[in-house]
């Protein structure tokens, strides 16, 4: 059987829609609960990641050129095929990934939105009410730190026992200050780094805090007081999500590293050579990865052949 690349991807995208439907209405549920988690112990994280978008410009300029092979070929004008969509009004939007996992990563499963903060919290009631997230014995969220996500967390999963900040943003924090201060690949600059987070790491953010201190009082303005203040504010608002000490003793995670992967291998397919998208056929194409990630592909598909 032969089939063009456009009706490959239209298929490809009804289905998607498909997905995202089956999910709303609960047709499509998760894979596993909180009972089937490593040591009933199930993680959450979420993040942002960027997808190229079509805009409205590349929309215009594309049908100009559909239009004119249509008129070369006697084929039917764009204006009969319906009303076309729109283009974003940007080269990239941000999409939100929503992940829950257990310890040893046996179990996934994960959802992504095209929506604001707003709809990603919904996703999160409805997901963790599925997962029974509620009765896990152990249940903690492990991300970036950023204010949005932290928020929608403590809104929608009061019931979580624990934020974590994820160790290597706050790192990537450190040694953007430890380039200011002594230079990008400079020795003082890696032993700078290596002295922080070992504090950090081994005694928790409030002795780091103090480690700041004389930095402080020694940079009294300029660039490298800027860094170090910067600094200073953003573990002073995460110090109870940087108690690496008392995290590790309970045997926690402090890396959001399986969510970031999810975002990447969600948005794999969207970020080929040359690719663009329309918002909603992005999504759907995120939703089809979803429940491959989640370990749901052969329930699905066993679904549709038993509905058809």
């Amino acid at each position: 059987m032969s089939m063009s690349s456009r009706t490959v991807r239209q298929i490809a995208e009804r289905q998607g829609r498909a997905v995202l439907a089956a999910q709303q209405n609960g047709k499509l549920r998760p894979g596993f609960t909180a009972a089937d988690c490593t040591r009933e112990t199930m993680i959450t994280g979420t993040d942002g990641v960027m997808v190229p978008m079509v805009t409205e410009s590349q929309k215009r300029k594309r049908r100009a050129t559909e239009s004119a092979k249509r008129a070369q070929q006697k084929r039917r004008s764009t204006a009969k095929a319906g009303r076309p969509k729109t283009g974003s009004d940007g080269d990239f939007k941000e999409f939100k990934v929503l992940s829950f996992y257990d310890p040893d990563k046996s179990h996934c499963h994960v959802v992504a939105t095209a929506g604001n903060h707003e709809a990603l919290g919904r996703l999160m009631r409805r997901d963790s009410a599925r997962l029974g997230l509620g009765r896990a014995k152990i249940k903690y969220a492990v991300t970036d730190g950023a204010d949005w996500i932290a928020r929608q967390y403590r809104q929608q999963l009061p019931m979580l026992d624990e934020h974590i900040l994820d160790y290597y943003h706050l790192r990537e924090h450190v040694v953007q200050a430890s380039h200011v201060l002594y230079g990008e690949g400079t020795p003082k600059a890696q032993a700078w780094q290596e002295d922080m987070m070992g504090h950090v790491w081994h005694h928790g953010s409030l002795v780091m805090l103090h480690r700041l201190d004389p930095y402080l009082r020694r940079h009294r303005r300029g660039p490298k007081r800027e860094v170090l203040r910067s600094l200073r504010d953003y573990v002073g608002k995460r110090v109870a999500m940087t108690d690496y000490p008392a995290f590790r003793q309970l045997g926690y995670d402090c890396g959001s590293g399986p969510t970031e992967s999810l975002c990447g291998t969600l948005t794999n397919r969207l970020k080929g050579s040359g690719m663009r998208w329309d918002k909603d056929n992005a999504e759907q194409m995120m939703a089809l990865g979803a429940i491959y990630h989640s370990l749901l592909w052969q329930a699905y598909w066993k679904r549709e052949q038993k509905a058809g």
